[in-house]
């Protein structure tokens, strides 16, 4: 065993290695070294501690923006209220991350400052992780500030992110709104409110023109002291040390090879284990099983977690936007970048890096063109009709709809179009002189991919599985397949572990496997980043309470890794008790549908081992909407069978406290389902009202839980 001595000297040469690495990044200013130091994909705490009042007097800023974001996507559109604000007034603004400061200074902004609430709604109504801390604090009834018990110095601004195929929509906005005027806030212009499901951008657009007005007006700036500002500043280096070089790394520790726990700004490299098609080989769809090994990583998870995989953009995109922005020649060119307001916009990834790195692993080249973007970047198209066409897509809604959105078309595609370039051949591009910096700005960056977990860590204590349907389609009026980012990287993973060909039916995007300095492929297997967040969508605790799991689909999936939950607790009580020892047990019921038993029945085999492990406790009922369908010809899905199963079910719900979840698409799917246990709840209790009551007390007592998406 070393002594204290050694571990001493073995720490402080780990240090000194560490400052020898970064010895370029020290005596820049403490933002930008702890952006070099860190992922590049968070903001970081800045000088001066949790008082952003104190830091708003002391930069002179009169504007301070806090933004509740799970996925980023708040907090991009609380960067281009910062910018606009800037551009329109000349007033910059201050950005924070709310889970970084204290609130009991709320209401001792200056007289002249605005505080802005960018504010997703997660999950079931729920605050995102960053403001759990904010929303706790507005909400406490005995609340106190540094001046007394309101907020009536306060003016404000809020702006929603939500998605209406959910209940809750835009629940943590309204809250909060509300909460302000409750403690005598005033609210500058209206709320905002922007919805996923349709255009979260088209949303912002439409708010933002009235809510700058009455900023000026209410909030005392004045429209045109402003003018067009730099973000970044963007410096070529030249000959710099290669080890020292982000080539797609999202943190230090992941350059440096070093340990740390894994999370969302260092991902774990997990080994792929098993990788197979579960649809039926040959068909137009597709939909992988993955198995992600953790064994040794410190990672654990829980039945309903999700798994973050962190994928990167295919080769054809990247190849493009080299091309578009005549950077091809210098793709492995050494940049670094620097924020020149680190407290209006973060650089969005880790520099030093190459152009080739940005556009493969950094920012997202595959998501569908901005309007704001294409509007920005008009004036520097190569040619005037260029120039004019870009201009008329991008301050015209409906016919960037027509030339763009209907069909799917990502930046530099439109960029290609407006030359006359063909889309469809990402090597030959018009180029553009757009500067870079701008280009950082205008293009959102990579973030992960989400999915249910579809495994139990009581079965599968050392992997974690991911049932995903590969995303891909061809839009009305479109020339070419949409694929998706993530699902279409996780095919293209499981072809390179298969040793498989892509199928060539749909064009399918090509992904350099590989990784940053070939760390993807290590020891003979194939890898991916991913990290591993947290639900409260979990089973009850006591066996004997019964479930009801509705998940048709890909929805099935957290309930594959419930079964096991309770398959590897039957094995156990097994043992202790003997043969009766689930006697007492409350049913399991699955409500699952496909299109057809031979072409998309998920796992099939393994329901058929459950039900021999479980019995009778486990029953689980399947809607063929291709092969079996109601006395009327109609398809029959899901919400079918649990009217057919009413009484069963009504007894489950008011007798005997059973739990109910729904796992799949939002809009329809969930909604039908909802709908038919109001249907059967108000049979039940003799009329919809009572219905209602009732179905809203499972969901205040959590009895009735989603995960579902849009």
């Amino acid at each position: 065993m070393p002594s204290t001595t050694d571990l001493a000297i073995l720490a402080a040469v780990a240090i000194a290695a560490a400052l020898y690495l970064f010895r370029d990044s020290f005596g820049k200013s403490s933002s930008d070294t702890a952006h070099k130091l860190g992922s590049g994909l968070a903001a970081d705490a800045e000088e001066g501690g949790s008082d952003f009042v104190s830091k708003l007097k002391e930069q002179k800023k009169r504007i301070v923006i806090f933004y509740g974001s799970q996925t980023g996507t708040a907090e991009e559109y609380a960067v281009k209220i910062a910018k606009e604000a800037k551009a329109r007034f000349g007033t910059s603004s201050l950005v924070c991350d709310p889970e970084e400061y204290e609130f009991e200074k709320l209401d001792a902004l200056p007289e002249d400052a605005v505080a802005v609430f960018v504010m997703a709604t997660y999950g079931e109504g729920e605050p995102t992780d960053n403001a759990v801390g904010l929303m706790e604090h507005i909400s406490d009834e005995g609340v106190a500030f540094s001046n007394g018990d309101n907020l009536e110095n306060l003016k404000y601004v809020i702006f929603g992110l939500g998605n209406r195929t959910y209940e809750h929509f835009n629940k943590i906005a309204r809250d909060l709104d509300e909460r302000l005027q409750k403690l005598g806030a005033h609210r500058i212009g209206e709320r905002g409110e922007g919805d996923d499901d349709k255009s979260m951008e088209e949303d912002y657009l439409a708010w933002k023109d009235g809510m700058f007005e009455a900023l000026a007006r209410e909030g005392g700036f004045e429209e045109g002291s402003g003018g067009e500002v730099e973000d970044f500043r963007v410096e070529e280096i030249g000959e710099y040390e290669q080890d020292k070089v982000y080539q797609g790394e999202l943190s230090a520790r992941a350059l440096l090879g070093t340990k740390g726990i894994h999370d969302a700004k260092n991902p774990y490299l997990a080994p792929v284990g098993k990788a197979k098609e579960l649809f039926s080989v040959g068909g137009e769809r597709s939909c992988v099983h993955m198995e992600f090994d953790i064994e040794g990583s410190g990672i654990s998870y829980q039945h309903g977690d999700h798994v973050a995989v962190w994928a990167h953009n295919p080769e054809s995109e990247v190849e493009r936007m080299l091309n578009v922005l005549g950077l091809s020649e210098k793709r492995n060119t050494v940049i670094d970048v620097e924020s020149l307001d680190p407290t209006l916009a973060k650089v969005p990834f880790p520099t030093p890096t190459t152009y080739e790195a940005i556009f493969r692993h950094y920012l997202d080249v595959t998501a569908v063109a901005s309007r704001q973007a294409l509007n920005a970047f008009a004036k520097y198209a190569p040619t005037d009709a260029a120039r004019e066409e870009l201009s008329k897509i991008g301050s015209n809604k409906q016919y960037f709809t027509e030339k763009v959105g209907s069909r799917g078309l990502r930046l530099a595609q439109v960029l290609q179009l407006v030359c006359g370039d063909d889309v469809r051949d990402p090597s030959k591009a018009t180029a553009w002189n757009i500067p870079f910096d701008r280009v950082i700005s205008g293009i959102p960056r990579v973030g992960p991919r989400f999915y249910s977990i579809s495994s139990s860590p009581k079965l599968h204590p050392k992997a974690v599985h991911v049932t995903a349907v590969v995303l891909r389609y061809k839009p009305e009026g479109g020339d070419d397949y949409i694929h998706g980012l993530a699902t279409n990287f996780i095919s293209s993973l499981k072809a390179s572990v298969n040793g498989e060909e892509p199928d060539s039916r749909f064009n399918a995007p090509k992904y350099t496997i590989d990784g940053p300095r070939g760390s993807y492929v290590k020891e003979g297997k194939f890898r991916s980043p991913i990290h591993i967040r947290r639900s409260t969508f979990r089973l009850p605790t006591s066996p004997k309470i019964p479930v009801i799991m509705i998940g048709p689909g890909t929805g099935v999936a957290p309930f594959r890794g419930f079964v096991q939950e309770r398959v590897a607790a039957s094995q156990k009580a097994k043992e202790k008790n003997g043969a009766d020892a689930l006697k007492d047990w409350g049913k399991i019921r699955l409500f699952y549908g496909c299109r057809k038993a031979d072409e998309d029945f998920l796992y099939r085999d393994e329901w058929e081992e459950h039900k021999a492990a479980l019995g009778d406790v486990f029953e689980m009922s399947t809607a063929l909407s291709r092969e079996k369908f109601k006395p009327d010809g109609s398809k029959m899905y899901v919400q079918d069978l649990i009217w057919e199963q009413r009484e069963a079910i009504a007894k489950d719900i008011l007798e005997n406290k059973a739990y109910i979840y729904i796992c799949g698409e939002a809009a329809g799917m969930a909604k039908d389902v909802e709908n038919v246990l109001l249907r059967i709840l108000g049979e039940a209790k003799g009329s919809a009202e009572e219905g209602k009551k009732e179905y809203q007390l499972l969901k205040t007592r959590s009895r009735l839980l989603l995960d579902v998406w849009s």
